[in-house]
C-alpha cells in the first residue's frame, strides 16, 4: 500500500512545523515553557490512544478532557494569549514601508518638535529627583487609560510636563499619557505588571510602566523618585540608567 505524498502534505507539515515553533519561543519568553511541554505531550498521548490503538473508553475520556481543557488554557494564559494576538496583529512593518516616503528632514523636524520637551522635562525632573511616569501611545489605543484620568489635551511642553509632576500637584502621582504630539491626560492609573523578574530596587511607577509596556506597544518613561534615574519600558523589557542622549534616541528610532 503506498502512501501518496504531494506538495499540499508538505505545505501542511511546514505550517504546522512553524506553528509549533513560534509558539514554543511565545511560551519560553514567558516563562511558561514547562505548561507548553506538558499541552505537547498530553496532545501525543491523547492522538496516540485515540487514533493509533484506538482505545475508544480511554479516547473518550481524553476527547472530553480536550474539550474542558481548551476553555481552562484559555482562561490561565488569557494575558499571553492577548500579547501573542497583538504580536501578530502588529502593523509595524506598515508603519516602516509609509515612513520610507515621508522625506528625512520633515521626519527629523517632527520627531525633534515632539521629543525634545520630553528629554529636556525628564532630564530637568530627574536632577531634582521628582518622580514621574510618562506613556507615549503608539499603535495601540490608550483611551481606556485615559478615561481613568483627567483630560489635559494640550500641546508637549516642557514647562507643562514639570508642572504636573511637582512634588504639590495632585496628578503628580499618576501617569501622562501622549498621543499624536499631545498631552491627552494625566493622572491616569496603569495596570501593575506582576513579573517576579522585575528588579526589587524599582517601585510602583517601574511595575505600571511595565504593565502598559506588556499589554500595548506604548513607550513608558519613568524617572525615579529616590534615585532619580530615567528608564523606558518597551514591549516588556527595561532600559535603566539612560542618559538624556540615550532617552532621545529611543524616542528618535521608535516613534
Amino acid at each position: 500500500m503506498f502512501i501518496s505524498f504531494g506538495i499540499k502534505d508538505a505545505v501542511d507539515i511546514l505550517f504546522v512545523a512553524i506553528l509549533l515553533y513560534y509558539t514554543y519561543r511565545f511560551m519560553r519568553e514567558s516563562r511558561t515553557l514547562n505548561v507548553f511541554i506538558g499541552i505537547l505531550s498530553f496532545i501525543i498521548v491523547w492522538l496516540l490512544v485515540s487514533q493509533v490503538l484506538e482505545m475508544r473508553l480511554t479516547g473518550a475520556i481524553f476527547d472530553k478532557f480536550v474539550g474542558v481543557g481548551a476553555l481552562a488554557i484559555i482562561v490561565l494564559f488569557q494575558e499571553e494569549i492577548r500579547k501573542f494576538l497583538y504580536t501578530v496583529g502588529e502593523q509595524r512593518r506598515m508603519h516602516t514601508f509609509v515612513k520610507l516616503f515621508i522625506k528625512k528632514e520633515e521626519k527629523q523636524a517632527i520627531d525633534r518638535e515632539a521629543i525634545m520637551p520630553i528629554v529636556m522635562a525628564c532630564i530637568n525632573m530627574a536632577r531634582t529627583k521628582c518622580g514621574a511616569l510618562i506613556v507615549i501611545e503608539r499603535g495601540t489605543p490608550l483611551n481606556d487609560i485615559v478615561e481613568t484620568g483627567d483630560t489635559v489635551n494640550a500641546n508637549i511642553n516642557q514647562r507643562l510636563i514639570e508642572n504636573i509632576f511637582f512634588k504639590n500637584s495632585p496628578l503628580h502621582d499618576g501617569a501622562m499619557i501622549i498621543s499624536k504630539k499631545r498631552i491627552k491626560a494625566a493622572g491616569c492609573i496603569l495596570p501593575v505588571s506582576h513579573d517576579l523578574d522585575i528588579p526589587r530596587e524599582l517601585g510602583l511607577r517601574h511595575r505600571a510602566a511595565m504593565g502598559i509596556s506588556q499589554q500595548s506597544d506604548a513607550i513608558a518613561i519613568v524617572v525615579s523618585e529616590e534615585t532619580g534615574r530615567i528608564s523606558v519600558a518597551m514591549k516588556g523589557q527595561f532600559r535603566l540608567r539612560l542618559s538624556a542622549e540615550n532617552l532621545e534616541a529611543i524616542l528618535t528610532e521608535e516613534l
